[in-house]
């Protein structure tokens, strides 16, 4: 029993330093910790407002940026529509080119004082006037250029001919029309092109 007695002692004065120490060491810490929260609460209250106005300026960036490409899709697809629009006929136009050019053939040939033929030569001429008519209201244009200087960007030349009567690269012969539709080449005229004689 002394034995256990003497060991108990022992025991508490061990635990006693242990019981002091901690608060000693809480003491000292309380002292870091007030200290560094409040300081770093007012270094993130600014860090945090500086991030918050980088991230509104980034947003508002990029709301315009998308503003913008709103825009421009939506100017690109109006341009996109009204192209189709313009020049949906292209085809068809040129489906139509053969019928007005054997309309023309059929009237040269049919040109003569022949009574028989003048009434099937004016009927084909109404033709070809109704089919002109209605292809001048979707905005297809003959390009007959007899007597102009010559374009490349309108006239294929066909040939060169020497002609002092006329300007040296005036087309002098028209061998088939051509035609553009609102503004765009169809088809180019094939023309005899003049040149100046040695």
């Amino acid at each position: 029993m002394a034995e256990e007695q003497n060991k108990q002692p022992e025991a508490e004065d061990q635990a006693e330093p242990l019981e002091a120490n901690p608060e000693s060491a809480m003491s000292e810490g309380e002292n870091v910790t007030e200290a560094d929260p409040v300081e770093e609460s007012e270094l993130t209250a600014e860090e945090l407002l500086v991030q918050m106005q980088e991230e509104a300026e980034a947003a508002r960036d990029a709301a315009l940026r998308a503003q913008a490409d709103a825009q421009n899709i939506k100017r690109r697809a109006e341009q996109d529509i009204e192209r189709a629009r313009k020049f949906a006929l292209e085809q068809f136009t040129r489906e139509l080119l053969p019928v007005a050019d054997n309309l023309e053939r059929a009237l040269e040939s049919a040109a003569g004082d022949d009574d028989a033929i003048k009434p099937i030569a004016e009927g084909v001429e109404l033709t070809l006037k109704s089919l002109l008519d209605a292809m001048k209201k979707s905005n297809i244009e003959v390009v007959d250029p007899l007597g102009e200087p010559f374009d490349p960007n309108l006239h294929q030349a066909m040939s060169m001919v020497e002609n002092n009567d006329v300007e040296p690269n005036s087309v002098i012969a028209v061998m088939q029309k051509g035609y553009t539709l609102n503004g765009r080449l169809v088809r180019p005229a094939m023309v005899m092109v003049s040149k100046s004689g040695t």
